[in-house]
């Protein structure tokens, strides 16, 4: 994974609520064995009509938000089965950073071992930022975890968020479960070496 680094983007309001794996990314896209490849697999189901081509209608498709890296969701996003795909394809497609009033816990916890930042904040916050997206959506929004803010660039709005301080430090870090264990190799073989092992 790499280092989280601020990020500033544009954000995609997805105003719908319990947005499911199998919607994040559906069922018959999980034969492949690579984590990457994903993304354009994402929201396939509402992305593209019956006929293959893009719904005009659905927001990621629309114009003003290409290219955008923030996601803007409602309560109990990626709740359903447990799929680690839904991150991957969340990611592959562009996007680093989550925002919503709830997740479910399966996938909030899979984000942060896949480098995606997901923030939870209280409905009122995430009103005011679906409102501000929606009006402007050129406007660009920074999010820096360091100091646990987002905020819109032209000062119209800065709003602070929560973070468990040890999934930061993992995430402006880089770092997996795996690869923090790691960072502890050298005293675990020193550890090791005073046990007995029958």
């Amino acid at each position: 994974m790499k280092p989280f680094t601020t990020i500033e983007s544009k954000i995609v309001p997805l105003n719908v609520p319990n947005v499911d794996t199998d919607q994040i990314i559906p069922k018959q896209f999980l034969k492949r064995i690579e984590r990457t490849g994903f993304g354009q697999f994402l929201f396939y189901d509402w992305r593209f009509l019956e006929n293959g081509q893009p719904n005009p209608d659905f927001v990621i498709n629309k114009p003003e938000y290409q290219g955008a890296k923030i996601l803007l969701a409602q309560d109990n996003f990626g709740c359903g089965s447990s799929r680690e795909h839904a991150p991957w394809a969340l990611l592959d497609y562009g996007f680093q950073v989550i925002i919503a009033p709830s997740f479910a816990d399966i996938f909030y916890n899979n984000c942060f071992q896949n480098g995606i930042l997901p923030i939870v904040l209280g409905s009122d916050k995430v009103n005011s930022l679906f409102a501000a997206a929606q009006q402007n959506p050129s406007l660009q929004f920074v999010v820096n975890l360091q100091e646990q803010t987002i905020a819109a660039a032209d000062g119209s709005l800065q709003i602070a968020f929560e973070i468990k301080p040890d999934l930061r430090e993992k995430l402006l870090k880089g770092l997996d479960d795996i690869g923090w264990t790691l960072q502890f190799a050298d005293q675990i073989s020193e550890y090791e070496k005073t046990r007995v092992f029958a």
